[in-house]
């Protein structure tokens, strides 16, 4: 039952480790460049070099049914989902299938947006609310994942 954290820009590292720990579940920590993770046989630094989507492409070769993927990255989610794994984003918000359709398309409208000059900005800071619903799903999707395999 691993997880797989896209971890460059990820605010709940700690937090993977900490439920991880708990259900004995191994993390892969996936990065573009070096990062601090804690000395645990359960927790694996893999640098990914060679460009820009390196990280994704590592984690989407690799994820598959009974995983966990935690990303805020939406063309990563789906990918990930098409493999059958379970999907986060940090802010706890589960990806799933029904829904990555409106999130891809959502995107590349605030896209074009941007681009445009019509929005500006980015998502709302990272709050306690959101630290808590993670570690509330992360942990309801290692629990299904068990219940599944039973």
């Amino acid at each position: 039952m691993p997880i797989y954290v896209d971890a460059d820009a990820c605010p709940v590292k700690d937090e993977v480790y900490r439920v991880a720990r708990r259900h004995e579940a191994r993390v892969f920590v996936v990065a573009n460049a070096p990062l601090f993770t804690p000395q645990d046989a359960l927790i694996e630094l893999v640098v990914v070099r060679g460009g820009f989507d390196a990280a994704d492409d590592w984690i989407a070769e690799r994820v598959g049914v009974e995983d966990v993927a935690i990303t805020a990255d939406i063309p990563l989610a789906e990918r990930c989902l098409k493999a059958g794994a379970r999907v986060l984003s940090p802010r706890g918000r589960p990806f799933t299938e029904d829904a990555i359709g409106d999130a891809m398309a959502t995107r590349a409208l605030m896209d074009m947006l941007r681009q445009s000059g019509e929005a500006a900005g980015g998502p709302a800071p990272f709050s306690k609310v959101d630290r808590s619903r993670f570690l509330s799903k992360l942990d309801e999707a290692l629990h299904a994942i068990r219940r599944t395999r039973r």
